[in-house]
């Protein structure tokens, strides 16, 4: 790894998005490729992906879903079969219209074989929903077949003009779960639980406080009767959309004659839902704790939790540190911690430190000399940038327990910076003024897509979402922009 420190990052006051792009690179988390729009995710940006994986899959199998794979190419004419979804897609869409190169006729690298041309072209996915439900059709007969409720960890393509690494980015990672049951209820109560799934995530593994609420008309997902999601609050006031579930109707069923028999014989159409949560956490995770010094890690979702580093200056220090640093690992990890000890002899420990410091390594543990003879250790704490001397004798548990405190730390800090910034707005050239200010405005709207459109002309502020897990939205009033009477405020703010 070259030389780097985070003195290289940006100020996050002075710049907030040079400020993230800074943390994503320097820390190792991702690059830009060769391809326009598409991202690199290093090792140490992929090993927290691999916890978030690993942790929302037993969430997932908890709830009763098993994992399957579907194609990754569509054929052009099954994204036509429902309107509104293609009409959400189209614009976005990587198309394949060839299946060969050839040599160039100057012998100069390769060009598309004219005589290779797909009788139908295939679309580079961009969501599933079309090529699982033509699956599911021979799948699905009878009442006895259902619920379907299958779930898949795989990478899509959507063609963004403009990207940010993890934000948005062409192809992205992401997992989409795709269920079929025999009734309206079930399907709705599906939706439901699984943002509710979403939210359990990212409190309790993210630290990272979110709003659930249905979306908006607008906002919905292309083809859905209706789109619950998660909103989080970044350091910069502007939210974030960090996961979607969609109640589908029976828009898809119809779509692709996908009927059961019932109990009575009847034939009927399925009822769907379809949702996800993509690389776009990583992007959350980085804006919702991290700081001038580099990343800050909830300890659920860190790659390593404690790192070791050894000060010393004669071989036989060293080896005496580094053998005691060997036996303290080993009390760490039957506590069930990632540990590293930092044995590189070629940097200097003040380089170390600040390198760990911008990966965000919840814990610093530094062994000397002194502290080998006193039996004492130097404890870091990232989260507080607080140090104390404490003993090696029962440091494993103490440092577990320590881990439990971050990571509710984390989340009562990034709870506190949120609440602080939710504002109630009744007028529009309040309202005006406050989104300047960032955060949410919680406002009363007409319930229309007019209003909501002059709303976004003019302030560059969306309807995040309608809240459903708070009373204190659901309120009498009138429209902050029409006057027109509203039963219920809704979030607005300006977003990634």
């Amino acid at each position: 790894m070259a030389e780097v420190s985070n003195k290289e990052v940006t100020n996050r006051e002075d710049n907030y998005s040079q400020w993230y792009n800074n943390l994503v690179v320097k820390a190792d988390l991702a690059e830009l490729s060769a391809v326009r729009g598409c991202m690199v995710i290093k090792p140490y940006g992929y090993a927290i992906w691999e916890k978030m994986q690993r942790q929302l899959d037993s969430m997932f199998k908890e709830t009763g879903h098993v994992n399957a794979y579907f194609p990754l190419f569509i054929p052009k004419s099954f994204l036509s079969r429902e309107a509104e979804h293609v009409e959400g897609f189209a614009k976005e869409c990587a198309v394949v219209t060839h299946h060969r190169l050839k040599v160039a006729p100057d012998g100069k690298g390769v060009v598309v074989d004219p005589d290779a041309k797909l009788e139908e072209e295939l679309i580079v996915r961009p969501t599933s929903e079309t090529i699982i439900w033509n699956t599911y059709k021979n799948w699905i007969k009878s009442w006895r077949d259902l619920p379907i409720l299958c779930n898949q960890w795989a990478n899509v393509v959507r063609w963004e003009m403009r990207t940010r690494l993890f934000l948005r980015t062409a192809e992205f990672l992401w997992q989409e779960g795709h269920t079929a049951h025999a009734t309206r209820e079930e399907a709705v109560a599906e939706a439901q639980k699984m943002v509710d799934v979403y939210a359990r995530f990212a409190r309790e593994f993210m630290a990272m406080p979110v709003v659930i609420g249905h979306k908006s008309e607008t906002e919905r997902f292309a083809g859905a009767l209706d789109t619950y999601s998660i909103e989080a609050m970044m350091q910069d006031g502007k939210a974030l959309q960090a996961g979607t579930s969609h109640f589908l109707g029976q828009n898809f069923a119809k779509a692709f004659d996908v009927q059961f028999a019932n109990k009575e014989g009847k034939l009927e159409y399925v009822w769907a839902t379809s949702w996800g949560v993509s690389t776009r956490l990583m992007g959350a995770l980085i804006m919702c704790h991290s700081d001038n010094n580099g990343l800050v890690l909830p300890p659920a979702l860190a790659p390593i939790q404690v790192v070791m580093v050894p000060i010393y200056k004669q071989d036989e220090e060293r080896e005496a540190i580094l053998a005691r640093m060997e036996e303290l690992k080993k009390g760490f990890e039957a506590k069930g911690l990632s540990v590293k000890i930092d044995d590189r002899d070629n940097l200097r420990p003040g380089f170390k430190f600040a390198e760990w410091e911008l990966k965000g390594v919840p814990v610093r543990v530094v062994i000397g000399p002194r502290d080998l003879e006193s039996g004492h250790v130097e404890l870091a704490r990232r989260d507080t940038s607080t140090k104390e001397n404490i003993a090696q004798e029962g440091l494993a548990d103490h440092v577990a327990a320590l881990m439990d405190e971050i990571q509710k730390n984390l989340y009562a800090k990034a709870l506190k910076f949120r609440d602080e910034n939710i504002r109630k707005v009744d007028t529009w050239e309040e309202f005006k003024v406050e989104i300047e200010k960032g955060g949410f405005l919680l406002c009363h709207w007409d319930g229309t897509p007019e209003t909501e459109e002059k709303i976004k002309e003019e302030t560059k502020a969306t309807i995040r979402c309608i809240p459903i897990d708070s009373c204190v939205c659901e309120e009498e009033g009138v429209c902050v922009y029409s006057g027109k009477p509203s039963h219920q405020r809704v979030v607005f703010a300006r977003a990634y």
